[in-house]
C-alpha cells in the first residue's frame, strides 16, 4: 500500500478513483501527493497527482471521458465533444517546469527523471494514435502501476534510482507545489474536468457552482502577462478577446457554437471564454473513423454552409476552417466553432499574424498561403470546398487531377458545386448563401429523381408478395 503524503480535494470521481487504486495496489515505497499546483513564473499548472517511485517522479494527468480519442497533431478529437490540445504535450510541459522548481531548491535533483502520464478511467476509453508519440505517455487504470513501475522509461543520463534523493524530493516538493483545497473556479463556474490545452490557453468542463447539477459548458481559459509592458499587454488582451469578439457579432444560429460569457479573473492572468458544451464530436474523425452514409454526409455539407452563410451575413470571416471546426453532434448535425482567428468585421488591429502558426495548408485557398491576412469570405468558401470534397470522396483533392475519386451516390451537380467552391479564382466562387441554395436545390432534385423509383420498387415487391 503506498502512502499519500498531502494533496487538495480531488474534483471528481475519475481522480478519486486513481487515487485509491494507487494507495491500495502500488508497492509500499511509494509515495503520493494529489491534486496539486506547480508555479512556473506567474502561472500555476495543476497536477492531479504525482506519485515518487524508487526511480522517478511521475505527474499524472486523470481523464474521466469515455470513447475513442484520436490523436492528430497537438489535438486530441474525441467523440461527443469538441477537440481539445493534447494534454500529454501539456503535461510534458508541467513536468520540465516541476523538475526546473526541484532543480532550483536541490542541485543534485537534476539527475531525477520526472516522468508524465495521462490516465484514461472510463470502461473501453481507447487512444488511436497513428504515430504513437502520445500513447506511450497514455494507459488505462489496469494499466498504470505497470507502466510506472518501468525503470525502461527513464531517460539516458538520468538516475535510475530515486531512493538516495527522496529527502531532497520531498523538501523541494514541500517548498514549491501549493495544496489547493477546493476545485479550480473561474467567476461563478467550477470546473469538472481539465480536458486539454497548451501553453496559451487550457480548457475545462464546467458547472455553474450556484446550481451544481445543471448543464456543463467548455471554458477556454487563456494565459496572459499582467506584468508585461502596456502595449505588449494590450496586443495579448486583443488576441485573447478575439473569439469573443466574433462570436458576440454573430446572432444565435442553430449551425454555430454560441458563446456564454467572457471575462478577466481579478489580476488579469487568465481571461476566461464560456462556450455552449456540444455533445458532438469534430467532422475530422468521421473522415478517420466510422463512415457516414451519403445522407448523412450531405446533411453535414448543408450544415456547414448554413452556418458559414449566417456568419458571412454578420460580416464576420472564420479564416481557420478545417474538419476540427466542424462539429457533429449526437443527432447528426454539424456546427462551426473554433474562431480564435476569425476577423469580425473592419477593426484598428488584426491578429491574422498569427495564422501562419496555425493553419493546415490544405484547407487554405491558394491566393492566401503566402499572404493569410488577404483572407476573405470567398477563401472562407475555399476552405468549405476542400471540406465537402474531402467528406464526400473519403480524399483530400488534387491539384491537376485529371479525374476525380468517385462520390457514390452523389449528384453529379453536387460535385460541380463542391468543385466551383474550389475555384482557384475567388470571384469564379459562390458565396456561402448561394451554395447553400444550390445544394438544397440539387438534393430536392435528386430526391425528387428517387422516389419514382422507389415507388415502382415497392409496388414490385408487392406483386411479387402476391403470387
Amino acid at each position: 500500500m503506498a502512502q499519500i503524503v498531502g494533496g487538495g480535494r480531488p474534483v471528481n470521481d475519475a481522480e478519486r478513483r486513481v487515487i485509491a487504486h494507487l494507495r491500495d495496489n502500488a508497492p509500499d515505497d511509494w509515495l503520493l501527493l494529489h491534486n496539486i499546483e506547480v508555479p512556473r513564473g506567474a502561472d500555476l499548472f495543476e497536477v492531479d497527482v504525482a506519485v515518487l517511485t524508487d526511480h522517478s517522479l511521475c505527474v499524472i494527468d486523470v481523464k474521466g471521458a469515455r470513447g475513442r480519442f484520436q490523436v492528430t497533431g497537438n489535438r486530441w478529437f474525441p467523440q461527443h465533444r469538441e477537440a481539445f490540445g493534447s494534454p500529454v504535450a501539456k503535461l510534458r510541459g508541467t513536468a520540465r517546469a516541476l523538475k526546473g522548481l526541484l532543480i532550483d531548491e536541490h542541485r543534485e535533483l537534476e539527475r531525477l527523471y520526472v516522468d508524465n502520464i495521462v490516465v484514461l478511467t472510463a470502461p473501453g476509453a481507447v487512444l488511436i494514435d497513428p504515430t504513437g508519440r502520445d500513447a506511450r505517455h497514455v494507459t488505462n487504470l489496469a494499466g498504470l502501476i505497470d507502466m510506472l513501475s518501468d525503470v525502461s522509461r527513464v531517460r539516458h543520463g538520468c538516475s535510475r534510482d530515486a531512493m538516495p534523493y527522496r529527502t531532497a524530493i520531498l523538501e523541494a516538493l514541500n517548498g514549491t507545489v501549493r495544496r489547493p483545497t477546493a476545485p479550480p473556479r473561474f467567476g461563478n463556474w467550477e470546473v469538472e474536468e481539465q480536458l486539454g490545452g497548451d501553453d496559451r490557453v487550457t480548457e475545462y468542463r464546467a458547472v455553474n457552482a450556484t446550481a451544481a447539477a445543471g448543464e456543463t459548458v467548455l471554458l477556454r481559459v487563456y494565459r496572459a502577462d499582467p506584468m508585461a509592458p502596456e502595449r505588449r499587454r494590450v496586443a495579448e488582451q486583443r488576441r485573447i478577446a478575439n473569439a469573443y469578439q466574433a462570436l458576440a457579432k454573430i446572432p444565435p444560429h442553430p449551425r454555430v457554437v454560441r458563446s456564454r460569457d467572457f471575462f478577466a479573473i481579478d489580476d488579469e492572468s487568465r481571461f476566461v471564454l464560456v462556450l455552449d458544451d456540444v455533445h458532438g464530436q469534430a467532422l475530422h474523425l468521421h473522415l478517420t473513423g466510422r463512415k457516414l452514409g451519403v445522407t448523412a454526409k450531405l446533411g453535414v455539407f448543408e450544415d456547414m454552409l448554413a452556418g458559414l452563410a449566417h456568419v458571412h451575413a454578420n460580416k464576420v470571416i472564420h479564416r481557420a476552417l478545417t474538419p476540427a471546426c466542424v462539429l457533429v453532434t449526437d443527432s447528426g448535425h454539424a456546427m462551426l466553432t473554433g474562431f480564435d482567428y476569425a476577423k469580425p468585421g473592419q477593426r484598428k488591429h488584426t491578429v491574422a499574424n498569427e495564422l501562419p502558426n496555425i493553419l493546415d495548408v490544405h484547407y487554405v485557398a491558394p491566393e492566401c498561403r503566402a499572404r493569410p491576412d488577404r483572407m476573405t469570405t470567398a477563401s472562407d468558401v475555399y476552405s468549405a470546398g476542400v471540406i465537402a470534397f474531402q467528406l464526400l470522396t473519403g480524399e483530400l483533392p488534387t491539384p491537376g487531377a485529371d479525374a476525380e475519386p468517385d462520390a457514390g451516390g452523389v449528384a453529379p451537380e453536387i460535385m460541380d458545386l463542391v468543385r466551383r467552391m474550389r475555384e482557384p479564382t475567388p470571384g469564379k466562387r459562390p458565396d456561402a448563401a448561394t451554395a447553400l441554395t444550390e445544394l438544397r436545390q440539387a438534393r430536392d432534385a435528386q430526391g425528387s429523381h428517387r422516389r419514382p423509383v422507389m415507388g415502382r420498387l415497392r409496388k414490385a415487391l408487392r406483386r411479387l408478395s402476391r403470387r
